[in-house]
């Protein structure tokens, strides 16, 4: 059982926290040159769209994790519990902060905003949260590469990893 566990849990940290990371890592360029007037609209909605579906999903990672995690009888170990606490973080960071800046970012122009200097406002306001963006997607991506070095590394691990 355990070994379907943890192969589920790996499974779906491929399969599901690769494309959230790709797709936030992507999605400042698009969105910025949708802003710019570009034809990018569509392909930073998209990229939008994933995040947020694979973020549903992605509830399935920590919890097949901790279901391993039980059944090996590890849930108290340091790396372990640092593990789920950067979890948290990178959850918390992608839902208060990726998201919503994706979502406001991919907002249309309000009516009437035609004028030359309401656009050039918007385009520097649009480089801006994009900068924002790949840095706090950066960090997000960031803490998952700490959490994947914790779970091979296992500090402590009488396993000899």
């Amino acid at each position: 059982m355990t070994k379907l566990l943890l192969s589920v849990h790996v499974l779906a940290a491929i399969l599901v926290l690769g494309p959230i990371a790709v797709a936030a890592s992507l999605f400042p360029r698009h969105a910025r040159a949708a802003a710019s007037g570009g034809p990018a609209a569509a392909s930073a909605a998209l990229l939008h769209r994933i995040c947020r579906a694979y973020t549903v999903v992605g509830v399935a990672v920590p919890v097949f994790g901790i279901a391993t995690g039980a059944q090996l009888g590890v849930l108290g170990d340091p790396w372990l519990v640092a593990s789920l606490v950067l979890t948290a973080l990178a959850a918390a960071l992608l839902i208060a902060a990726i998201l919503p800046g994706q979502r406001e970012m991919l907002e249309p122009l309000p009516d009437g905003a035609q004028e030359p200097s309401e656009h050039e406002d918007r385009a520097r306001a649009s480089r801006s949260q994009a900068a924002r963006l790949g840095m706090l997607t950066g960090v997000f991506n960031l803490l998952w590469a700490v959490v994947v070095v914790l779970m091979i590394v296992r500090p402590g691990s009488t396993t000899g990893a």
